[in-house]
């Protein structure tokens, strides 16, 4: 009997307490915020673990560690964004409220620093809009990684961390111990800026490229979007553009017009959570159901098939052409359904995938940054009327052109020169070797080459490059460097150099079986680009802007740089590159005090389709030049003689 009553105790001693809690509350930010009056972060290491396997000499360890992000100020912070300065080889695994601003996605390498992009809260309110809820004014990242070579006695912390976002000046980051930072940062008043409090939402950003997700219609637990990529950049393009993203929230395409799956298979739906709640969804008309979708675009043949077509310039191949050869081709649209999942199968539940990401296949690397919300786009009326539609909801993506750090280029060039009868090859490796184990040298420089040498394949060069350094005199190295590995190369060869002006030949050869349409090149100068006069054989001007870019192109009916073949006698003969050349003059009088043959003849950067390529570390000399020297002796000789006989 005296037991039931303890029981009976302990359960109405219990149950009050039971009743009363609350949701888990934000954990308090540190002392020093209070400091703050601004926007505060710190970042607090919590806990580390060794990892299998035993590697003194680089042992991996997991680490879990806390960034907090606190608007202590006036004004609403939108987009948040935090640098965080890893420096010990970090591999993030996952980060809570948070997504990498360079697109990435987890599992991520970060030992240089990332940047941090809030989601699904990407606003901080202030205390006054919020009277202190640190709910609506605070974001905790929890972060859990691996990092190398820091012991458990010690405490793997970053470098520095400060606020990413525009018109900020943050302090001295400050610690706390060993384990905690923090920093303030608050407005700098000399910063510009086009967007004001009171508005709704961020002004559109400019970058290379723009990607614009539109929610069109929206139903409960479904909706339509469009997305259109867009190049601004003037030497930027894409071909066969690939581009992929993540769902957050277990969305799955329906269906889609303009573009298509790289992958079209619905069974991660069939066997996942969409199965289970959509059991009369017929899943044999749905898409795709990756996690993480990559899209291609369609060919042409499909841009006015009911199905599939009818969107406004869509079905291009995956082209993108720069706005400076064809603004009516530097756009790609296309449309797609998106079902939904619970809890958000509200109409206005609208939330855009993260971690884009877009690339070609001999185009520039681009880096994007998360979907930020912008206001409404509009379209015109599908009916014909005067008015245009509104989204109900828009996000922008902005990518600009970077290279990752070890990258390749995947072209190169080559320079010669009328007064040295030597060719200046492309870099060893120009575009990496492939391999370490094979018989050449990935660190011995390239070694001069006769011209015809450029007509052939690396691998059939070798006979000819030793018999032209035994004519010149020169040291082989032993083994011989590598090729280049380039799918395209270009040649600029200085071709003469008079009073008023010089001329100069551009050949561009195709060592690749794929074949460009609507190609373009792109030489920048230091000196030369004003005098620019004419392009015989190619279209060529001079972009807007800096004054020294040459941008040239195929003329109408001749823009393809068709692939590599096959010889006369594929037993014997060596494969034959697609080429494309011509000469191109210059006029001095616009670049007064410029020295051609000493290196203002030969462009600084070189692009081909928006790839930039790996240039020679020398320029021609005319040492080499025993036969051109011979010969010009020869002339003055000659002259010296004859003012002898005259004086006689």
């Amino acid at each position: 009997m005296s037991l039931n009553w303890v029981s009976i105790f302990i359960l109405f001693t219990t149950l009050p307490f039971t009743i009363s809690q609350s949701p888990a509350t934000p954990e308090a930010p540190a002392p020093a915020a209070n400091t703050c009056n601004g926007v505060f972060l710190s970042y607090t290491y919590n806990s580390g673990l060794k990892l299998p396997p035993d590697n003194p000499k680089h042992q991996a360890y997991r680490f879990e560690s806390t960034l907090t992000v606190l608007n202590n100020g006036l004004e609403q912070l939108k987009q948040w964004r935090a640098f965080v300065g890893f420096q010990h080889e970090e591999i993030l695994v996952s980060a809570s409220n948070a997504v990498l601003f360079d697109g990435n996605s987890f599992p991520a390498s970060v030992g240089n620093g990332t940047v941090f992009a809030g989601f699904p809260m990407s606003d901080l309110k202030t205390a006054v809009m919020t009277a202190g809820d640190l709910t609506q004014m605070q974001v905790q990242v929890k972060i859990v990684g691996t990092q190398f070579g820091v012991g458990l006695r010690d405490v793997p912390m970053p470098k520095n961390i400060s606020l990413a976002n525009d018109g900020f000046l943050c302090s001295p980051v400050t610690g706390q111990g060993k384990s905690e930072l923090h920093v303030c940062c608050t407005k700098d008043a000399n910063a510009k800026s086009n967007f004001t409090v009171d508005d709704n939402f961020l002004p559109r950003q400019s970058g290379d490229l723009t990607i614009m997700y539109d929610v069109t219609r929206t139903y409960d637990s479904n909706y339509w979007a469009q997305v259109t990529v867009a190049n601004h950049n003037p030497i930027g393009r894409l071909d066969n553009w690939k581009l992929s993203w993540d769902w957050m929230h277990d969305e799955f395409i329906y269906t889609m017009k303009g573009a298509y799956p790289y992958l079209a298979d619905s069974s991660d739906c069939i066997y996942g959570p969409q199965g289970t709640y959509y059991r009369d969804l017929d899943f044999a008309n749905v898409l795709n159901c990756e996690r993480r979708p990559t899209i291609i675009d369609l060919p042409p043949t499909k841009a006015n098939d009911t199905t599939l077509g009818l969107v406004p310039f869509c079905c291009r191949n995956g082209t993108i052409l720069p706005p400076s050869m064809d603004p009516s081709k530097s756009t790609s649209v296309f449309q797609l359904q998106v079902f939904k999942m619970p809890p958000d199968l509200n109409r206005s539940e609208l939330t855009p995938p993260q971690n884009w990401k877009i690339n070609g296949t001999l185009n520039p690397n681009y880096q994007c940054g998360p979907p930020m919300r912008v206001s409404p786009s509009h379209f015109p009326d599908p009916s014909g009327g005067p008015a245009n539609r509104t989204a109900f909801a828009s996000w922008q993506v902005v990518c600009n052109i970077t290279r990752p750090k070890g990258g390749s280029p995947k072209c190169c060039v080559s320079f010669s020169a009328y007064y040295n009868d030597s060719v200046v090859p492309c870099k060893t490796c120009a575009c990496g070797c492939k391999s370490t184990s094979q018989t050449c040298s990935t660190t011995a420089p390239a070694i001069l080459l006769p011209p015809e040498a450029l007509l052939l394949p690396f691998e059939n060069r070798s006979s000819l490059a030793r018999a032209w350094a035994d004519l010149k005199h020169r040291t082989v190295p032993n083994p011989m460097p590598c090729g280049d590995n380039c799918g395209v190369s270009i040649n600029w060869h200085l071709h003469t150099d008079y009073s008023r002006g010089w001329t100069a030949r551009v050949t561009i050869f195709n060592w690749d079986e794929t074949a460009f349409p609507d190609w373009f090149a792109a030489m920048q100068f230091d000196k030369a680009a004003p005098g620019f006069e004419a392009a015989y054989s190619f279209n060529g001007t001079v972009l807007d802007g800096g004054n020294d870019t040459i941008f040239m192109q195929g003329l109408p009916g001749l823009n393809f740089l068709v692939g590599e073949t096959d010889g006369a006698n594929p037993e014997k003969d060596p494969r034959v590159p697609g080429k494309q050349q011509s000469v191109i003059s210059f006029k001095k009088k616009d670049t007064p005090g410029i020295n051609v043959p000493l290196g203002d003849g030969f462009p600084t950067k070189v692009f081909f389709n928006g790839e930039q390529c790996s240039l020679p570390s020398i320029y021609p000399t005319s040492d080499g030049n025993t036969k051109s020297s011979a010969l010009l002796f020869s002339v003055l000789a000659a002259a010296f003689v004859l003012l002898l006989i005259q004086q006689q």
